[in-house]
């Protein structure tokens, strides 16, 4: 287990209320184009997902570790090892489909649960990004999800 997996932990379990406003604070000078320096997250390159809330039905974005399988972006809905998946997964679980931000270029996915044989080449890509995730998985009793994120086709 690592230290920063732990601290991480810690803040995402019992300090929830301002891990959430770091990350709205992050997303917002990522949109204004001033996240340069909030472009790693201890070492790990980040990019922004927009998905639809379940509940509210507005636009929420996030930033997360950004891992690449390919075309494809691969997440964990880690949430820090807590208990409960984070809302932005259960948002892209519901909708199957998102907007991506990496370095300023933008398109559409569609979301899908990595299973199998899959999941353990994803799971190996995301600790190869952010080793903190292994770390995670061993701190909470729930299957962490890997999600892959596929580039949807631009049609003319």
């Amino acid at each position: 287990m690592t230290i920063i997996g732990r601290v991480n932990h810690l803040a995402s379990t019992h300090l929830a209320g301002r891990a959430r406003a770091f990350s709205r604070f992050h997303q917002r000078r990522k949109a204004q184009g001033k996240g340069k320096l909030l472009d790693r997250f201890f070492g790990a390159p980040t990019f922004l997902l927009t998905v639809r809330g379940r509940k509210s039905g507005e636009l929420r974005s996030v930033p997360l570790m950004l891992t690449r399988r390919g075309d494809d972006i691969v997440v964990c809905g880690s949430n820090g090892g807590s208990a409960k998946p984070p809302p932005w997964y259960l948002n892209l679980r519901d909708a199957g489909k998102a907007a991506v931000n990496v370095d300023g270029a933008q398109w559409e996915v569609t979301a899908r649960n990595a299973e199998g044989a899959e999941r353990d080449e994803c799971w190996k890509l995301l600790n190869q990004t952010y080793p903190h995730f292994a770390t995670y998985q061993k701190l909470t009793e729930r299957v962490l999800p890997v999600v892959v994120l596929e580039r949807v086709p631009v049609q003319h």
